[in-house]
């Protein structure tokens, strides 16, 4: 084993927010030092209480000795400043999701971290070229988007820059290991695999929301299904002002006053989820049940009425088919373009970060198993409904169709021509 890939023994961590405070706990709980840094001291204050509290928590579930929770603890020290990080041997990043502070960041890194150090980046959307570009040291720098929880989910997709070494890649993958967690080499691109195709699945239950169709029935719809949570539950737990910051910094989105139109009016009404006790539900002070509320009702229909957008029937079955033919839709897009490297890469993902029913594989060997031809059925029928602006079959899904293949078929068949 080269010096380079030398185990891991001192993380050094930016940002103490939760999803801070969650990457810190998941390497703590593994052993390893952390030196969590942020510039404001009561950002540190609530971040060293969440993690202790988490830890108490485990105690207090029997999952952890105290002892054990007492030692995970006195591997934590704080920071105000990256200077502290002189030593670390992997530094991963987790400031607000902004381009030009991420690129601050790593200037400062770069500048102030060892030669060898690994520099990640836990951006969920953002360019990991150009965040890689503000050092000197490109090869050096991946992405590790952790999903939040940190310290509970086990997904991280380890992002692959066009500069980014193999040897960066692996020793991410061996971080990602030693913490327990499941690591997927994904390309750069925006949202990667899991969040690109997230923006698809979004998409449609917005626009549905806006044809008049309830949150809390697609919501059902899709559990029933067996998704986790529906998805304008997950916008609520998550936070919405998250994505609202995410579509401020895209140049790319599509010219369409519809799109994440009811997502943006509730942020900008103050409603942004669990954290505000009002996103697209309303919860009770401490309680994470989801209760309708008459206002976002009166909200969506006053704007579908300003955007001449007529209510529509939409049945249960229409509602499992806008949702997860867009994911399998973008799916294939992402294969084409190289993002992901197997459909199965794709199904891990979503079964580990998005709550994609595990009883069915994942989106593309749910694909798979109804057939792509009723797939590519579906997409045409969709066109003609909705238009082609986002129903138009990725070339892959026409291919295999017309061949009576399956993703599967088409990733076993480019395995083996590689291999020879």
């Amino acid at each position: 084993m080269s010096e380079r890939t030398a185990d891991v023994k001192r993380v050094g961590v930016i940002g103490a927010g939760t999803m801070g405070a969650g990457i810190a706990m998941s390497c703590i709980a593994s052993g390893l030092d952390v030196t969590l840094v942020d510039s404001q001291t009561a950002a540190l204050d609530r971040g060293l209480r969440r993690i202790r509290d988490a830890l108490d928590a485990s105690v207090h579930k029997g999952r952890i000795t105290a002892e054990a929770s007492a030692a995970a603890q006195a591997r934590v020290a704080l920071a105000s400043d990256i200077a502290a990080l002189a030593t670390a041997d992997v530094v991963i990043e987790a400031v607000f999701e902004n381009l030009q502070l991420k690129q601050a960041v790593f200037r400062e890194l770069d500048a102030k971290c060892r030669a060898d150090t690994l520099l990640a980046t836990n951006t969920s959307t953002l360019d990991v070229a150009a965040i890689a570009s503000a050092t000197a040291r490109p090869q050096d720098v991946v992405g590790m988007h952790f999903f939040s929880p940190a310290n509970i989910m086990r997904l991280v997709e380890i992002v692959r820059a066009p500069k980014s070494s193999p040897v960066s890649v692996a020793r991410a993958l061996a971080l990602t290991q030693r913490i327990g967690k499941i690591g997927v080499v994904v390309g750069n691109g925006f949202g990667f695999v899991g969040n690109r195709m997230l923006y698809a699945y979004g998409r449609e239950n917005q626009l549905m929301l806006l044809e008049g169709v309830a949150a809390a029935r697609i919501d059902a719809v899709l559990e029933d299904f067996g998704m986790a949570m529906g998805p304008n539950a997950v916008g609520d737990l998550a936070g919405l002002d998250v994505g609202y910051r995410v579509r401020r910094e895209r140049k790319d989105l599509p010219d369409d006053p519809r799109y994440f139109r009811v997502a943006d009016l509730l942020v900008e009404s103050g409603r942004l989820g669990q954290k505000s006790g009002r996103g697209m539900y309303r919860y009770e002070a401490g309680s994470r049940v989801r209760h309708t509320d008459p206002e976002v009702d009166v909200l969506i229909r006053a704007e579908a009425q300003r955007l001449n957008i007529a209510p529509r029937e939409v049945s249960a079955a229409q509602i499992i088919e806008r949702c997860i033919y867009a994911l399998i839709n973008e799916g294939a897009a992402i294969l084409t373009d190289g993002i992901a490297d197997s459909p199965l890469d794709i199904d891990v993902i979503w079964c580990n970060g998005y709550g994609f029913p595990r009883a069915r594989g994942g989106p593309m060997a749910y694909a798979d198993a109804i057939g792509l031809g009723v797939v590519h059925e579906g997409i045409r029928r969709l066109a003609v409904e909705h238009g082609a602006r986002y129903w138009s079959a990725a070339p892959l899904i026409a291919e295999l169709a017309a061949q009576k293949s399956t993703f599967a078929a088409w990733h076993a068949a480019r395995a083996g021509h590689s291999a020879r």
